[in-house]
């Protein structure tokens, strides 16, 4: 996209010499009258800059100016937007002009094909209705028909808009509405290809994390790390996730292995795509415990995850269920999940859990990742909060 600059016109200006009191232009003559003389003036020695201070420019005989400071762009955000402004007016630039005449007229056309197959899903949406609900036999096949044409809309709604440069304009200038089809597409879009994603699920293969914690992990919705949480979710209708931090590195002297430890869960946070801010509650099921890595033991993996919870009255999530959720209403089971005491914590089966409760990464969700190694500061997180005042130092074994 071509930048938008502002061109700076000099005024017109006229020539002018200084006299002793008078000040004529350089065009004006006087006839047969001799031009006065100045009179002599002393020289001044220049005061010494003042330092941090923006320099002087000075020219003999003529007022001292400061330089410009040229002003700065204001910030741009959700709570502080810009309105869009094409960097070219129309006119300038025939080729412009053209190329952005065909964008909206394919998008003028992609929206008319929209409301086509919009009326394609509410006729079948009837049809499902006569048969006596999705659940009845012989609405299996209307809603698998239901299932393509939304799958269809939500393709048309996406490009219908994504090629219009005021929309790329506003979701790179991070003004995304993320109830838009073609703004979470690019948001997506975005940390899916930019290396964002493959970064992370390189170092969750490299470390390990698949299969030590998980199997298998497909990442659906971007995190970012604790304890203030983020989420950017691409996802609609509301759906639950359950939040667990664990690390998988913990020696297991007497097994020759390794244990894993619970620092965090907390099941049913309810995420959608306009869940914009920091995600709150997360402190109130079974608490946060900071990272305390054993002293002697070489880096520990800790592990975020957030995975869905089982889709309610579904097999799975589909567009259909996206399309018939209520604002705030979860499309998720909500789950039950007991508080982790101390001695569960000691040594949490990641695996059992989520088998137990429905959660399959394959499905989708959310993870992070970091590592760390012992400190000073351990200590205090020992004698703090895990309620010992020492602790012995890891014996290294040949495992």
């Amino acid at each position: 996209m071509l930048a938008l600059r502002k061109l700076r016109v000099p005024h017109s200006t006229v020539l002018l010499r200084r006299g002793n009191a008078t000040l004529q232009s350089a065009t004006d003559t006087v006839p047969n009258v001799p031009p006065p003389v100045p009179a002599p003036v002393k020289a001044k020695a220049a005061p010494a800059p003042t330092p941090g201070a923006e320099p002087e420019h000075t020219t003999s005989g003529r007022r001292r100016f400061k330089r410009p400071v040229p002003p700065t762009r204001p910030a741009i955000s959700t709570s502080a937007p810009r309105k869009w402004n094409r960097p070219l007016a129309e006119g300038v630039l025939p080729a412009y002009d053209l190329a952005l005449k065909l964008l909206k007229t394919d998008s003028i056309r992609l929206q008319t094909e929209a409301d086509g197959v919009r009326k394609e899903i509410k006729d079948l949406e009837g049809k499902v209705t006569e048969l006596g609900g999705y659940d009845s036999e012989g609405a299996r096949e209307a809603e698998e028909r239901l299932e393509e044409k939304r799958e269809k809309l939500h393709i048309l709604q996406v490009q219908s808009k994504v090629n219009l440069p005021e929309v790329r304009w506003r979701v790179a200038n991070a003004m995304a509405d993320m109830e838009k089809p073609a703004h979470r597409h690019l948001v997506e879009q975005r940390w899916r290809k930019e290396g964002d994603l493959d970064l992370l699920m390189e170092r969750l293969h490299q470390m390990k994390v698949i299969p030590d914690v998980l199997p298998d992990l497909r990442p659906s919705i971007d995190t970012l790390e604790p304890p203030s949480l983020y989420a950017n979710v691409f996802h609609t209708d509301t759906r639950l996730y359950t939040l667990l931090l664990v690390d998988p590195d913990v020696p297991d002297e007497d097994n020759a292995s390794f244990r894993t430890f619970l620092h965090w869960l907390k099941p049913n946070v309810p995420l959608s795509a306009t869940t914009t801010s920091r995600i709150p509650d997360l402190n109130s099921h079974t608490p946060y415990i900071p990272p305390h890595p054993q002293r002697g033991t070489p880096y520990h993996r800790y592990v975020l995850l957030l995975l869905p919870q089982p889709a309610l009255g579904s097999p799975a999530y589909t567009r259909n269920l996206e399309a018939r959720a209520q604002p705030g209403v979860p499309t998720s089971v909500h789950l039950d999940i007991p508080v982790i005491g101390e001695a569960e914590r000691k040594d949490f089966d990641t695996r059992a859990f989520c088998e137990r409760w429905g959660l399959n990464g394959k499905a989708g969700g959310g993870a992070h990742m970091w590592r760390e190694v012992w400190d000073e500061k351990v200590s205090a997180i020992y004698k703090n909060l895990l309620s010992k005042s020492f602790f012995l130092p890891y014996r290294r074994r040949c495992f």
